[in-house]
């Protein structure tokens, strides 16, 4: 019999948080990220090698990063050392220098692994480099952020770059259903909880593919239902013990970016459900409806332009509607404007137009204007010639004095052509009208 009165009485179990509890030990246990893992995959292949090298896992949170540096270094029983860039520095560099040092000394290898590696700067990122170098340690780093930007390129040539997704629905689910067990394991059968179908499914979508986060749920869910003499939870059990549901939505990072791009290709792309479910997707996570607003003035402007000017006007009046009644009623007119604007017409002949005329502006930027465009607003500028020989325009047939020239001498680029598509159509049409005058005036002055 054992000596420890309470070893068999789960309730004076020492606390284990059950994301601890429930990490993988083997690759074998790890859920998700099978594009890296399965047979014949980078990471697997990697593992079975038992040739480690330096790596850097880009990925959302709550995807197993940690987790899967944790189980290289078991798999090359290698030991393993971890840096929070968040809370460390330099003085942890160093130290993480010496204790690899005594570990080779003693034929030991070591795994460093830098948390949110993009957190330390230039210097800091470079002080890593002479020990990857020289194969002190092996070096993974984490990040949420794009390498590509956030990481020195030193550093990244000398890493392979592995790219972690967010678990799907599926794959929380069975998290859950092990969250479960872990929970109920050593209980009595009357004391276990139990989650239905439709709670696990709700649980998967809150969770926005983090599996620490579904975990983290689980473990609070459960415990309220049992403190209320539960021994199911359901979809209405959960309105009660998760009081917002917020999807992951990180303002800074990738996450932002990447939805902020699919409402704008969606826009252009004339699929008005799919903008509209990027627009909502990005309300629900927390995006802040001034900055969309911003950006639905520059979709109009960029993708819609002359094609059909109605839209520009739509979006600055939705962004005016929302400053007047704010949230949330003032979003139905931002979601009034996603919607047009991707109904309308399409055209970048304006934007394309305008970046070409900068170019060729600073290029051509000390050409002078042509005399007769000059003003004349002093008797020496009239006696000069400003303003001389100026047809104007108004008293013109058409209104448009034909053949006029309007570039500096020697100039004669062309930026703007318009689409055949909406408004753009007619303004096609009119300019070959225009320049069809501009023709007839040539013929007559040869």
């Amino acid at each position: 019999m054992s000596n420890d009165l309470f070893a068999a009485d789960p309730a004076h179990r020492p606390y284990v948080p059950l994301a601890e509890r429930l990490r993988p030990r083997t690759l074998s246990d790890v859920v998700g990220q099978s594009h890296l893992l399965g047979p014949d995959k980078p990471l697997r292949v990697a593992f079975e090698s038992g040739r480690p090298h330096s790596m850097i896992f880009w990925g959302p949170p709550g995807v197993g990063k940690t987790t899967l540096a944790r189980l290289m270094a078991d798999g090359f029983d290698a030991q393993f050392i971890a840096i929070s860039a968040v809370l460390g520095g330099v003085k942890d560099i160093r130290e993480a220098v010496t204790v690899a040092q005594v570990a080779q000394g003693q034929g030991r290898r070591t795994i460093l692994f830098v948390d949110e590696v993009h957190r330390f700067n230039k210097a800091q990122q470079d002080a890593f480099l002479p020990y990857v170098e020289s194969g002190l340690f092996t070096f993974i780093g984490a990040t949420t952020e794009n390498p590509s930007f956030e990481v020195n390129s030193a550093l990244l040539s000398r890493a392979r770059v592995y790219v972690l997704q967010s678990l799907s629905p599926e794959e929380l689910q069975q998290l859950v259903d092990r969250a479960v067990d872990a929970l109920n394991d050593g209980l009595e059968e009357g004391d276990a909880i139990r989650v239905e179908a439709d709670a696990r499914e709700q649980l998967a979508a809150w969770a926005d593919g983090d599996a620490r986060r579904l975990i983290s749920a689980v473990e609070v869910v459960a415990e309220s239902a049992q403190s209320a003499g539960r021994d199911s939870v359901d979809a209405a059990w959960l309105e009660i013990s998760l009081s917002q549901n917020l999807r992951r939505f990180d303002k800074g990072g990738d996450a932002f970016y990447d939805q902020i791009s699919a409402l704008h290709k969606s826009v252009r792309g004339s699929n008005p459900d799919a903008a509209l479910y990027w627009f909502c997707r990005m309300i629900d996570g927390g995006a802040d409806p001034k900055y969309l607003s911003r950006r639905l003035v520059r979709m109009a402007v960029e993708d819609i332009g002359l094609a059909d000017p109605r839209a520009t006007d739509l979006a600055v009046n939705g962004a005016d509607i929302y400053e007047r009644l704010g949230s949330p009623e003032g979003e139905l007119a931002l979601a009034q404007a996603v919607v047009y604007m991707a109904c309308a017409a399409k055209s970048n002949a304006v934007y394309k137009a305008y970046n070409q005329a900068r170019q060729f502006a600073a290029e051509h930027g000390s050409a002078p204007v042509p005399i007769h465009l000059r003003n004349a607003p002093t008797k020496l500028m009239k006696q000069l010639g400003h303003g001389k020989a100026y047809r104007y325009a108004h008293d013109e047939p058409h209104g448009y004095a034909a053949g006029e020239q309007y570039f500096p001498d020697g100039l004669k680029p062309s930026f703007y052509r318009p689409t055949d598509r909406g408004l753009e159509a007619k303004i096609q049409q009119k300019l070959a009208f225009l320049r069809e005058l501009d023709a007839q005036e040539r013929a007559k002055n040869r």
